[in-house]
């Protein structure tokens, strides 16, 4: 009885998924929706590489200017401390 069940089961799993297969319309080449579709994509992701790389140059922009602000700091800084020694030292 149980031998029988399970062929029987196994059967039946066998046609789901033949006729899954059969069922699911699987062709050779696109229809136009996936075409217009695969195409809308395309743009999307250049789009989305182009604005990556303004913004890549965009943040190296800023931090080549933090790094310049950075020096002006530190320097400001050495000037600030040897005028204080400079008045100190008088």
């Amino acid at each position: 009885m149980r031998k029988m069940l399970r062929s029987i089961v196994v059967f039946a799993s066998i046609l789901c998924l033949l006729g899954t297969f059969l069922l699911s319309g699987c062709t050779k080449h696109p229809n136009e929706e996936q075409l217009n579709t695969l195409e809308e994509t395309k743009k999307a992701a250049l789009a989305a590489e182009e604005e990556l790389a303004k913004k890549q140059q965009e943040k190296a922009e800023l931090e080549n200017e933090l790094a310049e602000k950075e020096a002006q700091l530190k320097k400001a800084k050495s000037e600030k401390e040897a005028i204080k020694s400079k008045l100190g030292g008088e």
